[in-house]
């Protein structure tokens, strides 16, 4: 084999590689058709637990959100909204929940085009089965009937609504 073509193809696997991290660290697409369910007590009480350490800083403690959640900062950004039934966590897809907790708020993806925001990616802190389970745990606070909406959103995401 000559020097040229070893070259080549070294400089292709290296662009192949290179895709394939930026693809990883930016994140896998989730299934859209992703349902978390509510019903796990170990599930529960190990979301409780992640909630605590890794999201009730900002988020609070009862899962009420910082103060003025709604307004901008000075900085443009919004402080961290609530996850309980006073917030807009329910008005999402199961899908997207996760995908923002893991890869935090992507511009034109779970954000609007230029958003800036504080929230972190979870991916390599937490498992997919961790962020999962916090998920649980927040859905198991809501009562009944924003369940039921949420299970709704969920549908509506599956046939291709809007989120």
């Amino acid at each position: 084999m000559n020097f040229k073509a070893m070259a080549t193809g070294i400089a292709i696997m290296l662009v192949i590689a290179v895709i394939g991290i930026a693809t990883e660290l930016r994140g896998p697409r989730v299934d859209a058709g992703m349902r978390i369910g509510v019903d796990d007590d170990r599930q529960l009480a190990l979301g409780r637990k992640l909630y605590a350490s890794h999201c009730a800083a900002c988020h609070g403690a009862q899962l009420e959100g910082q103060p003025n959640w709604r307004e901008r900062r000075t900085d443009g950004r919004l402080p961290a909204p609530p996850h309980n039934e006073s917030g807009h966590t329910w008005h999402h897809p199961d899908a997207q929940l996760f995908d923002l907790t893991r890869n935090g708020l992507v511009p034109g993806r779970t954000a609007p085009e230029g958003y800036e925001s504080d929230m972190p990616a979870y991916a390599g802190i937490l498992t997919d089965e961790e962020i999962i389970a916090i998920l649980a745990y927040i859905k198991s606070t809501w009562p009944p009937e924003i369940l039921e909406l949420q299970r709704q959103v969920n549908e509506n995401a599956l046939q291709g609504g809007a989120r």
